[in-house]
């Protein structure tokens, strides 16, 4: 499970850590602060011809000076479009190329990290982070490049206002440093409502992906009501939460303007009694005006980039904390590639517990399956059947013991070439929303139809795929909504088939199948086992009796191992099973069996 963050909240580190992003765009990067100079020495400019066009066209009626002033106005707001333009587009530009590369990068590690991430984080939480927090990221990068723009207008609307008057400049700059307390103080608080408010978005993308998935299970047990008010409560937690943030956002901006005016009462009293004393000149206040006007402007903006960033700063808390933490690491590997033939797999004592169980799912696992060998594995529910089987492809990682692998331990070769020597058929046939072609050939190239043509013959699959109107083009829907589960199932056979692994394994691949569907995938199974190293988890011990052996598991150990005849006679539990499934003693026999 993700820790809470209690640990660090940098600001800096945070910046620092999204400036990395920012490298090979650094050429554009300058250009773009070089604009926003320009900007703010144009802003700047255009305050201080305030001065010139009021003493000498309105005051002192220069006619010169109305044929120059006016174009120099007009050059002043274009220079300064221009380079405002570039600046915007430069930013956004990069603050794009950026958001792409922090969600490859966040996509690119989960999928890198451990099975047991995914079944210990919710799958909404995971597309939270992808999806919402990397876009409040990009949202912010505008904002603070916003900000550094109008640092630069500040400094420079400053300079103009010490210019026209250095003691009436210093009246006003003496208000700033309590106009920076809406800044600060709010800042914070909407640092903590966005991290609240991410982490609410989460619940809810949570929510809709179970929702939807299992649709028809909340429509079976007439469940609409209900988990409407249930989304509705979640909702109504979110609204509270962004109102809160609303609040503090709205009331940041009257704050500053009420310091502001305060500052600006005062320019205005001793800058209006030095113009009637004689000591200056109307023009020069106005352009002094003009200036500390548009100060205080640039300054109210930068108290609204500021809460753009801190709600930013609580996303990337987030995104960062699984790019960087050391405790979310990725899936660990060898160098050597596993190539075929099988030669052996040997478990040697091997224990497994997961993470917050409350005992082992494992224990004391040893057995060797030889190549060409059929393993069946039996036992009732819970008691480590496919456990077993998720230790050789490395979806877990068992606590002690070792698991080798044609000579060498599991852990010594790449995942790549260890999971393509693997090839895994499951109960739930997991499809993708693209075409029969896509699914049959994932993580495959260079298939042609003759090569198709042939796996799904073998996989009775191609009779139904024939009477699709689009073939091997035929998109099937999420999960493979628009096949039924016999279908479904023979093209995951169809794609072991073509992916020809050295050692196949088979988890409960037909126990979730009708008859009719059952026999037919049955034999599919059969053709992919034939002259295959194979393991078979099955709940009906019919599917197993021709195994080479069987393994009778039970909470978690090895209770026996050998042939169906031999453990019919000397096994307890494999007696109670079979008596179950093929004496037809009912109900209590099941239940003496699974329990």
């Amino acid at each position: 499970m993700l820790p809470k963050k209690e640990e660090v909240h940098n600001t800096l580190y945070y910046i620092k850590r999204c400036g990395q992003y920012f490298k090979p765009y650094t050429l554009r990067i300058v250009f773009s602060m070089a604009s926003m100079a320009v900007v703010g020495a144009c802003t700047a400019y255009s305050a201080f011809l305030v001065q010139p066009a009021l003493d000498r066209i309105f005051i002192n009626k220069d006619t010169e000076a109305l044929k120059t002033i006016p174009i120099l106005v007009v050059a002043v707001f274009a220079v300064k479009g221009f380079f405002q333009l570039m600046q915007n587009y430069q930013m956004q530009y990069c603050a794009h190329r950026v958001l792409q590369e922090l969600r490859d990068s966040l996509y690119s590690k989960m999928l890198r990290l451990p099975v047991s991430f995914f079944e210990q984080n919710r799958v909404g939480m995971l597309m939270s982070r992808i999806i919402n927090d990397v876009n409040l990221i990009r949202s912010s990068i505008p904002e603070l490049i916003m900000l550094i723009r109008h640092v630069f207008t500040m400094v420079a609307l400053i300079f103009v206002a010490f210019y026209r008057d250095a003691f009436l400049a210093s009246l006003a700059i003496i208000v700033l440093p309590a106009a920076l307390f809406p800044v600060v103080h709010f800042g914070k608080k909407l640092r903590r409502l966005g991290r609240k408010n991410q982490e609410k978005i989460a619940d809810i993308s949570t929510i809709l992906q179970e929702i939807f998935s299992g649709i028809r299970v909340v429509k079976a047990f007439a469940m609409e009501r209900r988990e409407t008010e249930t989304f509705q409560k979640q909702n109504e937690k979110l609204v509270t939460i962004a109102l809160k943030g609303a609040f503090y956002t709205a009331l940041s901006s009257p704050v500053m303007e009420f310091i502001g005016a305060i500052g600006i009462g005062v320019v205005i009293w001793y800058g209006g009694s030095q113009v009637i004393a004689g000591h200056s000149t109307p023009g020069t206040f106005f352009s002094f005006l003009t200036a500390l006007l548009m100060l205080y402007e640039p300054f109210k903006r930068i108290s609204k980039s500021n809460m753009v960033v801190q709600r930013a700063l609580a996303g990337a808390e987030r995104v960062f904390y699984i790019l960087d933490s050391k405790e979310i690491a990725e899936e660990n590997q060898g160098s050597h590639e596993l190539t075929p033939p099988f030669t052996n797999l040997r478990f040697e004592t091997v224990t497994l517990t997961y993470p917050d169980a409350p005992a082992q799912a494992l224990k004391e696992i040893s057995f060797e399956l030889k190549p060409g060998e059929r393993l069946a594995i039996v036992g009732p529910s819970g008691s480590g059947k496919t456990s077993l089987v998720n230790l050789i492809p490395r979806f877990y990682e068992p606590d002690t013991g070792r698991i080798i692998l044609n000579g060498r331990p599991l852990p010594e070769y790449t995942l790549l070439s260890l999971r393509r020597f693997i090839g895994m058929v499951s109960q739930e046939a997991v499809l993708f929303n693209t075409s029969i072609r896509e699914n049959i050939t994932y993580g495959l190239s260079g298939i042609d139809d003759s090569q198709l043509d042939e796996v799904c013959s073998i996989a009775y699959a191609s009779t139904f795929i024939q009477r699709l109107p689009e073939g091997y083009e035929t998109v099937i829907g999420e999960r493979g909504v628009k096949l039924s589960g016999g279908e479904k199932q023979r093209l995951t056979i169809a794609r072991a088939l073509l992916k020809d692994p050295s050692l196949l394994i088979l988890d409960e691949a037909t126990s979730a199948l009708d008859t009719e569907s059952e026999k037919i995938v049955q034999l599919a199974l059969e053709n992919l086992m034939y002259q295959r190293t194979s393991i078979v988890i099955a709940h009906r011990l019919s599917t197993v009796l021709s195994a080479d052996r069987i393994m009778v598991l039970q909470d978690g150990r090895i209770q026996d191992i050998g042939p169906h005849t031999q453990l019919l006679q000397r096994c307890p539990l494999y007696q109670k099973l079979y008596a179950m499934q093929f004496d037809d003693t009912g109900p209590a026999a099941a239940h003496q069996a699974y329990s």
